[in-house]
């Protein structure tokens, strides 16, 4: 078979053809005539391209000593399959259509052209452009979007200036871009000038200050109100003869509404702080926002809206709608790093598949990262190829959502080829409007770092493990402030101001780890009745109890809620308020319980499992308990896919308990849990009690799947199936402890355990625990460990066992104590123990801040330099010492490596040029070490850094002595 790539001229796409052996040879000469015209053709420049056209059959003939006939057959061939233009003049001239794509643009519509040149095309092409309606840019604008362009076109047409107009729709289904379109289609017909503004402005960006809002909308003059200190232009000013589109409409006071509708219904206006309507404007005004218009809005002011458009989200959009953006936002990242991309058909399945919140916008997001990823892995090869093996577990539980609607699925593979290779294309005319641009550009960020890190010897792998975490963060870190700016856009400032208070007191009622879910949903709920404090929930007094149902204590709960409001807010709650709030707590309450563990039970044999579980459930009832029984004939992977679905036939949200006969299924916790998206535990020398046990533990007891485990174990140790190590037998252990067990705990585990390790060979366990419960828990893990120390933010009160705070960890005396647990005399250490610690905390912290640098070279460099440094001046840094120069030098590295180094602007005294001279051997290490050398400007800098911390008696008496 021989293959050919077909090309697709909307997105750059290419589609696999197979030429069956019969035609290979015939293929072969077909090949060799386009090697040969694309040969020609670019031997010829762009302005000779255009006035020749291409090659004709004859001159190819001549070239290749091959019959005219058979070079014309061929060429035609290569018309049919899209790679070749055909102009149909005297003689016949054909073309590369990928030549023709590379010099002059997507200009060709069809591969038989009738133009008399290819300079008559090209001309004609962008004649047609220029009149070309914009709403063809959009996808979908002949499907789901077709009620919505025409209701579009129809407000812009409207004599005699058009019709203002309310686009509604969720936040990302692309609200922003419809507006853009219909200005780019308000110039396109001259209903506006060419160079009429599109002025847009975020209603919400100014929510809490009405005054300063309608002054932005508006102007106002000098005085209007506190802090307008002079004359300012409004908006509407700005838009004149354009359009204002106005986001998140519905955040206009009423006031506010007012004023904008008067202005629609006369074009007149005045500035805040003016007396009567002197000024004019001429603009048309669109709205749009996410919210129900007739709820948010003043009737008065729909009134003078008549056009309404609805923009659905992505999941309204048909298959093939899905399909084109996810291509068209791959063909733009193509176009962002100048290589094609070869995309598995599952890739697309799992982008789909992955918009569950944020439309459009989402799926945006998510097509970055996959493709920042996927230019990193193909670093140094001409094209990027994206798999879904690369796809991270959040977007491979896209294919699996899309799997499970067999309709949706079907048509999908329908419509998609096993693979497309997608060229970079970036259309124009759609314009990044949104907020889902990084502020930074991720593949400038990796081609950069991976540059830097090979020139430091790093192997590839290591360099791609960095980098991709890098990417994982920024992107995570990014996508996370959007989207918590989008939550704080639907809350009241003041509410916002008042969270802290609002979780204390509903943590009385649903604890600390609740509190903050409902108060997120409280706060939403409340906005809205800001926004309408004279609404009214339509019910009577005495039907108020039978239609809410709460506890007294949610009353109480409610009841403070309603005072703190009207204490800091001056707003009162009607008491129907106060009853909807407590039923809320109730009702969340009652929702956000902890779900029990569900349990399968595997044995080898034809009725094993079966016979186990039906005396279980007939014991205690119908708890959701799945048996699946392995007959010896069958091996794991025959029924592997039986037990994933058992695992999710019992799951409740708290995990699976999978109790085993034997340790061949228990080895493959980790494989099920992937492959059933459930949380999985695995026991073997599963019987019949201990099911009973079990099943005891997850629906009386409440227990937790790690305390079913533990519980588990417990019980075969007591019975004597299992014992317990002897005192001398448990391992050691060091215990380090934060607010939440992860955090600084697992950093402290990461330093703690590169400090042990330099110290000795023994093998010391270091276990991070949270504050929460730590006595309990720190008790239970003395009965599995010999716990030898304790480091972090809170004293476990363990007998015998010494605490040592962070302060004394950080700061040096920590290694003290540590030494003298272990070792009854000094022993020799690998490396310098101070700065196993300083090391530790500098490179987690460096590890988000660096860009070019990897932290753990500088931070290597570095410490040498201070080793350096401390022999010249004869004193030793203590750990916060070192601590602080490493941070400062570590920035001041990474400006000189990105060109962006400080420019001194203090005082160059003679003293300061002789501690320069003085520091010069040292400075030497970071050239010796990372090829860098420290501008003047920030040796100096450096150097008053050096008066701070070690005043500058010690520095010049190094001068003096020197």
């Amino acid at each position: 078979m021989k293959a050919f790539l077909l090309y697709n001229k909307r997105y750059g796409e290419f589609f696999l053809l197979m030429i069956d052996n019969e035609v290979h040879a015939m293929g072969r000469r077909r090949e060799k005539i386009f090697d040969e015209l694309a040969k020609l053709c670019s031997q010829l420049d762009k302005e000779t391209l255009l006035e020749k056209s291409g090659v004709s059959a004859s001159d190819l003939s001549e070239a290749l000593d091959i019959q005219r006939s058979n070079v014309s057959s061929e060429l035609n061939e290569l018309v049919r399959e899209k790679r070749v233009i055909k102009f149909v003049t005297r003689p016949v001239l054909y073309i590369p259509a990928d030549l023709v794509l590379k010099e002059f643009g997507d200009v060709v519509r069809e591969f038989s052209v009738k133009s008399a040149s290819l300079k008559e095309l090209v001309h004609h092409e962008s004649s047609e452009e220029k009149n070309e309606d914009p709403f063809t840019h959009l996808i979908g604008a002949g499907e789901s979007l077709k009620s919505s362009v025409k209701q579009a076109k129809s407000a812009i047409m409207y004599p005699p200036r058009g019709l203002h107009t309310l686009i509604f729709g969720p936040t990302g289904s692309g609200k922003t871009l419809f507006a853009h379109m219909m200005h780019h289609y308000a110039r396109s017909i001259g209903r506006i000038d060419e160079k009429a503004p599109f002025v847009d402005f975020n209603c919400a960006d100014y929510y809490n200050n009405p005054q300063l809002l309608i002054g932005q909308l508006f102007g106002y003059v000098k005085g209007a109100f506190t802090g307008a200190a002079r004359d300012q232009e409004g908006l509407v000013a700005k838009a004149d003869g354009g359009i204002l589109f106005l986001d998140e409409i519905h955040r206009l006071p009423p006031e506010g509404q007012e004023m904008l509708f008067y202005f629609m219904d006369t074009g007149r206006y005045s500035k805040l702080g003016e007396t009567g309507n002197k000024r004019e404007s001429r603009v048309l005004i669109i709205g749009a926002t996410t919210a129900d218009p007739a709820s948010t809005l003043l009737q008065t002011f729909l009134r003078r809206v008549p056009v309404m458009i609805n923009i659905p989200d992505f999941r309204n959009r048909s298959v093939s709608e899905q399909i084109e953006l996810t291509k068209f936002l791959l063909s733009r990242e193509a176009h962002r790093t100048h290589h094609k991309f070869h995309v598995s058909a599952d890739v697309i399945k799992a982008l789909i598949g992955s918009v569950t919140f944020g439309n459009i916008g989402q799926l945006k997001s998510n097509v970055q990262l996959v493709c920042a990823q996927a230019f990193l892995d193909s670093m140094n090869s001409e094209s990027v190829q994206i798999d879904a093996k690369m796809l991270p577990m959040e977007m491979r539980e896209g294919l699996h959502r899309i799997s499970h609607n067999p309709r949706v699925n079907q048509q999908l593979n329908q419509q998609l080829p096993l693979f497309l290779v997608i060229t970079g294309r970036k259309d124009p005319m759609l314009t990044d409007v949104d907020q889902y641009e990084p502020p930074f550009d991720l593949y400038q960020m990796i081609s950069g770092k991976f540059s830097m890190l090979s020139e430091e010897g790093l192997s590839v792998h290591d360099i791609r493990k960095l980098i991709a975490e890098d990417i994982k963060e920024q992107v995570k870190e990014f996508y996370q402030k959007t989207a918590k700016d989008m939550l704080m856009t639907a809350i009241d400032k003041r509410l916002a101001d008042l969270t802290k208070d609002l979780e204390a007191i509903c943590s009385k009622v649903l604890g600390g780890h609740l509190s903050s879910q409902f108060v997120s949903l409280l706060n939403v709920h409340l906005s809205s009745f800001l926004e309408h404090p004279k609404r009214k929930l339509d019910c009577p007094p005495k039907l108020e109890q039978s239609m809410f149902s709460y506890t007294e204590k949610d009353y109480v709960a409610a009841n403070e809620i309603a005072k703190l409001i009207e204490d800091r807010l001056s707003v009162a709650l009607p008491e129907v308020e106060v009853s909807y709030i407590a039923f809320l707590i109730s009702s969340f309450s009652e929702l956000s319980r902890q779900k029990n563990v569900g349990i399968v039970v595997a044995a080898h044999g034809t009725q094993t499992a079966s016979s186990m579980v039906g005396v279980v459930k007939e014991l205690m009832g119908d708890y959701p308990v799945a048996a699946v029984d392995m007959p010896l004939s069958l091996n794991f992977g025959d029924i592997f896919d039986t037990i994933v679905q058992a695992v999710q036939s019992v799951d409740q949200g708290a995990g699976v308990l999978m109790m085993v006969d034997m340790g061949s299924l228990y080895y493959f916790e980790d494989k099920i849990a992937e492959s059933a998206k459930v949380r999985v535990k695995a026991i073997d020398m599963v019987s019949t009690p201990m099911i009973l046990d079990a099943v005891k533990d997850a629906n009386y007891l409440h227990m937790d799947l790690k305390g079913i485990v533990d519980a588990l174990y417990k019980l075969r140790r007591a019975s004597g199936q299992e014992s317990s190590p002897a005192e001398n037998e448990r391992p050691k252990a060091i215990l380090t402890i934060c607010t939440t067990g992860s955090g600084i705990a697992s950093r402290i585990k990461s330093i703690v355990g590169s400090y042990i390790r330099n110290m000795t060979d023994e093998e010391i366990h270091v276990i991070p625990v949270s504050i929460e419960g730590l006595y309990e828990h720190a008790q239970k893990i003395q009965a599995g460990y010999q716990i030898v120390a304790s480091i972090g933010a809170k004293n476990p009160k363990l007998e015998g066992v010494p605490f040592i705070t962070l302060s004394q960890f950080v700061g040096g005396e920590g290694q003290e104590i540590l030494q003298s647990l272990f070792f009854n005399q000094a022993l020799p250490n690998k490396e310098n123990p101070s700065h196993i610690i300083v090391k530790g905390v500098c490179e987690d912290s460096l590890q988000d801040m660096l860009i070019y640098l990897n932290p753990k070279r500088a931070v290597d460099t570095i410490l040498a330099f201070n080793d350096t440094l401390q022999k010249i001046l004869d004193v030793h840094f203590k750990n916060a010492t070192q601590i602080r120069l490493i941070m400062h030098l570590a920035f001041a590295l990474e400006r000189e490596v990105s060109h962006s180094q400080l420019k001194y602007e203090g005082d160059f005294g003679e003293e300061k040029r002789q501690v320069l001279g003085l520091l010069k051997p040292a400075l030497e290490v970071f050239k010796n070490k990372i090829n860098v050398r420290l501008s003047e400007g920030e040796t100096y800098y450096f150097i008053d850094m050096m008066f701070d911390e070690l005043g500058k008696n010690v520095l010049f008496s190094s001068v003096s002595n020197a």
